[in-house]
């Protein structure tokens, strides 16, 4: 997708966007790097916070820490699309592979096993790629879910930022790409449980929460309809969607029956074929 101030208008504000275009003049973009298509930012504002966009995603799948509850991206954001439509940072994926090419695989192999070894993140991805069995189940993951909201503010309940879930759509996208479907909705459905039953807890920075649970509902219902599956699995899933409707947070319920009528007709489709 092309970084253009039309582009950077469409996901933003009016008013976000001239903040973003006075944050981008006064410099306020420090430490602002690029992998191929995966631009990083420390953007200060009241604090510093950690951006990331994707340049080749529609809508450049754009992230920040900062507690901005209103429509569409924030101004720290919209700085960094900014720069990178003035001024790219320079692509160090080419860095990147010409060191790969030239490590020893000794040493490499080394290098992974001790990072794997402590980064569960990383370990449980990349155990996903090499095509091994999912480890966890719902419940489990479930845990390490919870776990961040309340770590985000330990000393209240109450969550007021936004959470950075990146790390269990990445593995469930990493599911997706090896056709383990059935993997992915259980990634899917330990995040959907874990917003709904958290989402009262949140009192600020409602988008992004309900971006995220719009997008680990979406990823359910189509991993549920893409798996290999039996008329069991598909029942469970259809009796979840609609136990959650009716026992999960109220403003949700819509979702929840809306995922349920989508999962039938593509399910459906799917027959028909």
């Amino acid at each position: 997708m092309d970084v253009t101030k039309d582009t950077v208008r469409d996901i933003c504000t009016d008013v976000v966007f001239e903040r973003g275009e006075r944050y981008r003049d006064e410099g306020h973009i420090y430490e602002i790097h690029r992998v191929d298509t995966t631009v990083t930012a420390v953007v200060s504002g009241s604090r510093q916070y950690d951006v990331r966009v994707d340049l080749a995603t529609e809508g450049f799948a754009p992230w920040c820490d900062c507690p901005y509850d209103g429509p569409g991206a924030c101004k720290h954001v919209v700085a960094v699309l900014l720069r990178c439509a003035d001024d790219p940072p320079a692509d160090g994926g080419d860095r990147l592979d010409a060191a790969l090419d030239g490590a020893d695989a000794d040493e490499l192999r080394a290098f992974l096993r001790d990072e794997l070894a402590t980064n569960t993140d990383l370990r449980d991805r990349f155990l996903a790629r090499v095509g091994e069995p999912a480890r966890q189940s719902v419940d489990e993951l479930r845990t390490a879910i919870d776990r961040r909201f309340d770590k985000t503010n330990p000393e209240y309940h109450v969550v007021f930022e936004p959470i950075d879930f990146t790390q269990w759509f990445a593995l469930a996208n990493e599911y997706r790409e090896q056709g383990r479907y059935a993997s992915a909705a259980t990634v899917y459905r330990a995040l959907v449980e874990s917003l709904d039953d958290n989402m009262e807890r949140v009192d600020g920075a409602y988008d992004h929460f309900s971006r995220v649970f719009s997008r680990a509902l979406d990823g359910y219902v189509d991993s549920i309809a893409t798996a290999e599956h039996d008329a069991d699995a598909v029942t469970d899933a259809i009796e979840f969607l609609n136990e959650r409707a009716t026992s999960g947070t109220p403003f949700l319920e819509k979702h929840f029956e809306k995922a349920v009528v989508e999962l039938r007709e593509k399910l459906g489709e799917q027959s028909c074929e």
